[in-house]
């Protein structure tokens, strides 16, 4: 056995992480655990449908499907509108603008890590593209209909903020 880790112990693994209570290695591993079940889940449904896995997706669709995650995380994660579905594991820091909040995880536990998780857009998008590709391939008429609003909505972002650019300039 390894110093520090006598008899097949485990509680040595984790103690690098004790100095810093902000971590909840416990809650981070629920959420892992949960985003794997899904993923489990996903291959259950496609096993007991009796369709198979996509060879490849194709370029066009990861395309459409990485936008509308990009889109969905940024609202997701910093919109006003959806503040209320974040409310339960976050606090207010102030409002940044009619659109945009920004936002705290509080709690600890769980509690803390899921509020981590919904103010991330980097985090949040990772599940978000994992949602829009097994709807793919499980319903693909359906996630590329709400896929493509999302990717409308996000190139409408652009030619909004290329026209206020444009503006500035005048």
């Amino acid at each position: 056995m390894s110093e520090g880790n006598p008899e097949g112990n485990t509680e040595g693994i984790f103690e690098g992480y004790k100095r810093n209570e902000d971590i909840s290695l416990r809650s981070y591993g629920l959420l892992a655990g949960l985003f794997n079940a899904l993923f489990a889940l996903f291959l259950l449904v496609m096993r007991g449908t009796g369709k198979s896995l996509p060879e490849r997706i194709e370029a066009r669709d990861i395309a459409l499907l990485g936008m509308a995650a990009h889109k969905l995380s940024l609202v997701g994660a910093e919109d006003a509108v959806t503040s209320p579905l974040r409310a339960p594991f976050t606090e207010l820091r102030e409002k940044e603008s009619p659109k945009k909040l920004d936002e705290k995880p509080r709690g600890d536990g769980l509690r803390r890590s899921v509020g981590e998780l919904v103010t991330c857009k980097f985090c949040l998008s990772v599940w978000l593209a994992s949602f829009f590709t097994y709807g793919l391939v499980l319903a693909p008429r359906v996630t590329r209909l709400v896929a493509s609003i999302f990717a409308v909505v996000t190139v409408s972002d652009h030619l909004h903020q290329a026209y206020k650019a444009l503006m500035n300039r005048s």
